[in-house]
């Protein structure tokens, strides 16, 4: 059964990892008509950042949402130029607004994402034509690994990345990522042999599709490779994954301009196309490969109500956040907290959770806002600076 049929009524948002500070309670308006909820909205929504859900006759969460301004992005919803759109569909199906006041835009962000994956409600992730799902790019399912698109992050791949917002465009370049290191694409349930596995009567092992004749398959299920070389292919894909193109775009371009020489102009077409996925793709991995390199640090926020925190981030990763001190006394606590999550790389307790999903949110924030990597501090600079420096 559809997992939206399955969604309880809603009560609240639940808890929250990353908020440091006691959670506001979820504020609820039911204004009985359109114009009533409008009107409650301009009466009693805050102008701040936070997160926001809207709630069916039913009482189950269909969308949720976030803005620097609550009360600005919920007001939106009734202009008049929105009936058509996405925002007239959501704010139709509703009966119920609720919302929950964050501290800042970022966290507002990191709030939104976490209640979109644990709810998963119905206009986040179907029913919207054309939206952008976020998904994980990975590489496993093994012993003959391939490429592969993944919801979730699976703890069973070799390596993975994302999340990537556009969930075709991922799937089309995990195509041409088999294509391109000649992994295979077949189900799992393929029956696989190298040949450095032989059996011990000599049989004629035929393709189960045309990949291999194309070459753009090292044929394991017809026992036309070693388990040498098609691991030779699964550690470039590897490397790729960390950033490294192996200049795939350029191969993709020239194989467009021979195309267009021999007069195949729908395959050059096929060749620019996918040229434009991977150049979006390589670039992402850039961006994941900078963030993971360059980004373990302490990120001070301050935030409205004087609630400012301290984001403890490890190669690019959110894990944990604490109350930004404001006196001797709670930035001794403060260092602490810092100095025990420093010292748990590879032994995450359950307060220093690793959110994978944090990566793109953390890299895409500061390269829109190159101004806030002034704030960043190392983990050696906490008792170097002066204690305003991280309220």
């Amino acid at each position: 059964m559809d997992a939206f049929l399955q969604q309880e009524v809603f009560s609240d948002f639940g808890a929250d990892r990353l908020m440091p500070y006691e959670l506001p309670r979820t504020a609820r308006l039911s204004g009985g008509s359109s114009e009533g909820l409008r009107e409650l909205i301009r009466q009693k929504s805050p102008r701040e950042p936070g997160v926001y859900g809207m709630i069916d006759a039913v009482g189950r969460l269909i969308y949720v949402g976030k803005s620097k301004s609550l009360r600005n992005r919920l007001l939106s919803y009734f202009m008049p130029t929105n009936e058509d759109e996405k925002g007239g569909r959501i704010i139709q199906s509703a009966e119920e607004i609720v919302w929950e006041a964050q501290p800042t835009e970022f966290a507002a962000l990191l709030r939104e994402q976490h209640l979109i994956r644990n709810f998963r409600p119905r206009f986040n992730v179907q029913g919207i034509p054309n939206r952008q799902k976020s998904v994980f790019l990975c590489l496993g399912r093994g012993p003959v690994e391939t490429f592969y698109v993944s919801r979730d992050v699976d703890s069973n791949a070799i390596a993975w990345e994302g999340p990537f917002v556009g969930s075709n465009r991922v799937h089309r370049a995990v195509e041409i990522l088999n294509r391109f290191f000649q992994l295979r694409d077949c189900p799992n349930q393929t029956k696989f042999q190298f040949t450095d596995q032989r059996p011990l009567f000599e049989l004629e092992i035929r393709p189960e599709c045309m990949r291999h004749e194309l070459a753009t398959c090292l044929g394991p299920c017809a026992m036309a490779c070693s388990r040498r070389s098609y691991q030779r292919q699964v550690d470039l894909a590897v490397s790729f994954l960390k950033g490294t193109s192996h200049n795939i775009v350029e191969h993709l371009e020239s194989q467009m301009a021979l195309a267009s020489r021999r007069l195949h102009f729908e395959q050059a077409v096929r060749y620019r196309e996918d040229a434009q996925i991977l150049r979006w793709l390589t670039l992402r991995l850039a961006y994941h490969a900078q963030a993971r390199e360059k980004l373990t640090c302490i990120y001070p926020m301050p935030g409205n109500d004087d609630r400012d925190i301290w984001y403890l981030i490890r190669r690019g990763v959110v894990e944990h956040a604490v109350r930004a001190p404001k006196k001797s006394r709670d930035f001794r606590t403060a260092r602490d907290q810092v100095e025990h999550w420093s010292k748990c790389d590879n032994t995450l307790g359950v307060h220093f959770q690793r959110r994978e999903e944090t990566l793109a949110i953390v890299s895409g924030w500061f390269r829109k806002n190159p101004a806030e990597q002034k704030r960043i501090r190392l983990l050696h600079e906490i008792d170097a600076k002066p204690l305003q420096v991280y309220s």
